[in-house]
């Protein structure tokens, strides 16, 4: 069976294909999905109607860099609130991202955390998920060196955390790795000049690999094949979430497995960190 250890099937986006995608995850084997929740009066509602509806559905909530400076006053309460509500929801999607500070803000485009107050909000929930040891999924834009300098100075979740599509380089892999860090492999890996994730995933130890969609966004390159939702939805919107098949194929090549035995290591480690 196939696990997709990072996506947003919840999102607005998607609903309109959401039915219409089920027959093609039934036929490549899924087996498992985490659905990451960004804010609280955003799509945490939707995350939890999403897993109330499918038991394959692992739910995951927090305040996503990018939401973090709009994050409401009373974001703490709610986010102890919702996962003490469930003892299977893992921490996620937070984390940090330089890439979001150095573009020029587009006009009414919400406050944009600064790195200092993006890494207070990581690290709180990060504290959080290591004192219940929940599993906690990251993102990481332009930013893994401050990441793991902040994550060095936390408590840590036992079961281990997930790099979600890590960016970092082959070198930085057994830093992490002692700290306790799993790495998916996204979609938009599948591109041929994205030759310092490749480099990094060969790099990983077998133990600690995921894959990951992501799913609507980061597609994979047309060059891949990809399955496609019909009617085309705008571009940042378009991934399938059946590529996952797409990202196995590709990595169990990238590492020269046999595709099989990638498929049972990742049913192993998604189920060690995710339960």
């Amino acid at each position: 069976m196939l696990y997709d250890a990072h996506n947003h099937l919840h999102f607005a986006e998607f609903a309109p294909y959401l039915e219409a995608v089920l027959p093609e995850l039934t036929a490549i084997n899924l087996g498992g999905i985490v659905a990451n929740g960004t804010h609280p009066d955003d799509d945490w509602d939707d995350v939890a109607a999403l897993a109330q509806r499918f038991d394959w559905v692992r739910p995951s909530y927090g305040i996503h860099p990018w939401d973090c400076g709009i994050r409401p006053s009373d974001w703490q309460a709610k986010f102890t609130a919702r996962l003490e509500s469930d003892p299977r929801a893992a921490v996620g999607e937070i984390g940090i991202d330089q890439a979001m500070l150095d573009r020029e803000p587009s006009p009414g485009q919400a406050r944009r955390a600064p790195m200092d107050e993006q890494c207070a909000v990581f690290q709180w929930q990060f504290n959080w998920a290591a004192a219940h040891d929940r599993p906690a999924s990251i993102h990481c834009v332009r930013a893994v060196g401050t990441l793991l300098d902040v994550l060095k100075q936390s408590a840590r979740p036992a079961r281990g955390f997930l790099l979600h599509a890590y960016s970092g380089s082959a070198e930085m892999v057994p830093e992490f790795v002692e700290l306790g860090a799993y790495f998916s492999f996204n979609t938009s890996f599948l591109d041929p000049r994205r030759k310092r994730q490749h480099a990094a995933f060969r790099a990983i130890p077998a133990d600690r690999l995921l894959v990951e969609t992501d799913a609507p966004a980061t597609p994979p390159p047309a060059s891949a094949g990809p399955y496609l939702l019909d009617p085309p939805p705008p571009p940042t919107w378009s991934n399938h979430p059946a590529n996952l098949r797409l990202a196995y194929d590709y990595l169990a090549e990238l590492r020269q497995i046999p595709v099989a035995e990638l498929e049972d290591t990742v049913a192993t480690n998604f189920t060690r960190l995710f339960g």
